[in-house]
């Protein structure tokens, strides 16, 4: 009978150091939605990453986690989790048809979940979450048109909008991930473990996707974790400054630089004042020659606008912002020359006087360039800065130093311009001056009368010279 009892003294220790999981475990790695009642089983044992029954290979179906006992949710969870890190083949949309609804009712399911708040989510289950959807999105972008042919990149409004066959999984592992970030069940102490700087950086990386739509996604979630997390606003600015210098200075070809912009935009508006040195070498060195490449189109109103931000709250930065833009002016793009000339106009309304004399002599001879061109937008889109008041009251004040840089321009575009409107347009700026200041206006035209005179009397000895030569020419032959 001791014996016996000795026996069974020693069987009882190695229960808990079996390795196979309770019966309960594994019983429910086999639900689904129309057995769901078996849940109702003994109480699973603690949650740990060991005990999450794996099921490789497989979509399964799984309960809705609000048909789950309480219990039991977390396993669900992360199970659920884990059938949304299976990928499928888009391109043909039969292949696998049940499995990509599963998927995507999974997905719907976990954005109602977290935006709800209805599952308090543990570290392992954040963990979880966030491994997948970083499986989910974190991947190599399909090349974009220009890179398949060896061509340059084309004019976006003229090309097709390229569309992510996987958009429908993209666009619920987006909005799941957003709702993560904005959720205040959310820990920022917690989640900031799992969206750290490497996150971060691959995030910053889907900027480059040519589906607009992925990129608008990318914009507010950056926004969103810029808002949330303060520990990470330095690295996202640095990191920002580096894709831009890398687009300035090296491939010119980045698809995401008016989201990041539009960023910067919110960003900048709320720098404190008085600004940082740091904010105003992000100006000087990376928004400004943004102005450099050719496809500046496609995101010149959200630079222009995050350089008038820049004016806007310290007014001293005027001058550096004008310099740099003469320093990039283009000299035959003449739609580039547009927008710089529309994007000096708005700086200007915010210039004060001090600043515009510091830059005046050299933009006003650029002016006077752009007054004569032949294309007659650039001629017309300067003209049109006298219908400015603001820009008419400074230059008001400093007439004697502008009119005699900008009076031969305005006369030859009178007298020799090939657009009629031009010719109006010029005629009109020439009498505003004259009612502003007319001794000084006279005086202008005497010199510049003078200035013709001699320039005829060169040509007429120029010509008297050829002609002698010919005579002599003539002579010897």
């Amino acid at each position: 009978m001791f014996n016996k009892i000795m026996k069974r003294g020693q069987k009882k220790p190695s229960k808990p150091e079996a390795i196979e999981p309770p019966m309960p475990t594994s019983s429910a790695s086999n639900v689904t939605v129309n057995h769901a009642s078996r849940l109702a089983a003994p109480s699973p044992p603690p949650l740990t990453l060991a005990t999450v029954p794996q099921n490789p290979g497989v979509v399964e179906v799984l309960p809705m986690l609000k048909d789950v006992p309480i219990s039991d949710r977390h396993l669900v969870f992360i199970r659920k989790v884990q059938v949304c890190c299976f990928f499928f083949d888009f391109t043909d949309t039969m292949k696998s048809a049940r499995e990509k609804e599963i998927k995507r009712q999974t997905l719907t399911e976990l954005v109602d979940l977290v935006q709800s708040g209805s599952c308090k989510m543990n570290e392992i289950m954040q963990e979880e979450l966030v491994k997948m959807m970083s499986l989910n999105i974190f991947r190599c972008l399909p090349p974009a048109p220009h890179e398949n042919t060896g061509s340059e990149a084309g004019d976006p409004e003229e090309d097709e909008m390229f569309m992510d066959p996987a958009w429908p999984h993209l666009q619920l592992v987006y909005e799941l991930l957003l709702r993560y970030i904005v959720s205040s069940d959310t820990d920022t102490k917690i989640a900031k473990r799992y969206l750290d700087h490497s996150f971060v950086l691959k995030l910053l990386d889907l900027f480059d996707s040519e589906d607009l739509r992925e990129r608008e996604y990318v914009k507010t979630i950056l926004h969103r974790i810029y808002g949330r997390f303060m520990v990470h606003r330095p690295f996202i600015r640095n990191a920002i400054n580096n894709i831009f210098y890398r687009f300035v200075f090296e491939t010119e070809r980045y698809s995401g630089v008016g989201e990041l912009l539009e960023i910067l935009g919110s960003i900048i508006n709320g720098f404190a004042l008085p600004m940082k040195e740091e904010h105003k070498l992000f100006l000087v060195r990376a928004l400004v020659p943004l102005h450099k490449p050719k496809c500046i189109a496609m995101y010149h109103h959200q630079l222009a606008y995050c350089i008038i931000q820049f004016v806007e709250k310290d007014y001293r930065l005027a001058d550096t912002v004008i310099r740099g833009l003469l320093k990039y002016w283009p000299v035959t793009n003449c739609g580039k020359e547009v927008l710089f000339l529309g994007e000096l106009e708005e700086i200007l309304e915010v210039t004060q006087s001090a600043e515009f004399q510091r830059c005046m002599v050299p933009l006003f001879r650029q002016i006077g360039r752009s007054l004569n061109s032949p294309h007659f937008q650039v001629a017309e889109r300067a003209l049109f800065w006298w219908n400015n008041e603001h820009i008419v009251g400074l230059i008001a004040e400093n007439r004697h130093v502008i009119l005699p840089i900008i009076f031969y321009a305005l006369e030859k575009n009178i007298k020799s311009h090939w657009n009629q409107a031009i010719n109006g347009l010029s005629s009109n700026v020439r009498r505003m001056f004259q009612e502003m200041d007319t001794e000084l206006f006279e005086e202008c035209k005497r010199q510049h009368d003078e200035k013709e005179a001699k320039i005829e009397e060169v040509e007429e000895k120029r010509i008297s010279t050829w002609k002698r030569l010919e005579e002599v020419a003539g002579q010897i032959t």
